[in-house]
């Protein structure tokens, strides 16, 4: 398995995957879009990880590669390779199928429990994250549910938190990929987003709890089988 991950900034990249894909002998490229890397080719690999940053998707007067990585992604979508969005990455995703990017109501950052939409129980990846609701956040945008796509989560604060297409393409506004070092960059890079508000975390209890992180890293290597080892 050939995985390309398309990156947005030094501080968010795969994280925990790493592990998981080098358990696996799966090769990793990175196209680091912030250094002006140019898109790959998309016969180059099978599977395509779209990663997290704090830009939003519509600012392309600003991040002008954002066009041609929104081109890339519907081409990976049209070509049936698996495609997984994490936090932007989720959020271009919806919107190359026609979900609706806008900011949310409530930033959410740090450690908010999922809650999983009834009529997606029975999915495998809706069965894993039950077991670990407990997630990692950071965010202030939100995307709503493409066509076709099945709604998966929610939280308290933001109604839309995965969904699945046509069960190769996958989208999480949340991070389960985050280990204590890259949290820590998180937080060096945007302590301004800590803002008191009522659904984020001060710097301290998000690092609180070592445990929370491994938590979810199982939870991603669990994600990783389903997706990716089929």
């Amino acid at each position: 398995m050939r995985i390309h991950s398309l990156q947005h900034v030094p501080f968010e990249d795969i994280g925990s995957m790493s592990s998981d894909f080098q358990a696996r002998t799966y090769s990793v490229t990175t196209t680091h879009w912030y250094r002006g890397d140019v898109a790959p080719a998309l016969n180059s690999f099978d599977a395509l990880v779209v990663m997290g940053g704090p830009m939003g998707i519509y600012d392309e007067a600003i991040y002008p590669w954002l066009a041609d990585e929104k081109t890339l992604i519907k081409q990976a979508i049209d070509a049936g390779k698996i495609v997984l969005g994490i936090c932007l990455g989720a959020q271009l995703i919806a919107d190359v199928l026609g979900g609706k990017v806008t900011r949310n109501a409530h930033k959410e950052i740090g450690w908010l429990p999922l809650s999983i939409e009834p009529e997606a129980s029975g999915h495998p990846i809706a069965r894993i994250l039950a077991k670990y609701p407990d997630v990692f956040h950071w965010h202030g945008d939100t995307f709503a549910i493409p066509p076709g796509a099945l709604h998966i989560a929610r939280t308290e604060g933001c109604l839309n938190q995965a969904y699945v297409y046509k069960n190769h393409v996958y989208g999480f506004q949340f991070h389960l990929e985050t280990t204590p070092a890259s949290a820590q960059a998180l937080i060096e890079n945007c302590a301004s987003d800590i803002d008191g508000s009522h659904y984020t975390q001060s710097a301290d209890s998000i690092l609180a709890s070592p445990q929370k992180f491994n938590r979810i890293n199982q939870a991603m290597s669990e994600v990783i089988a389903h997706i990716f080892d089929q």
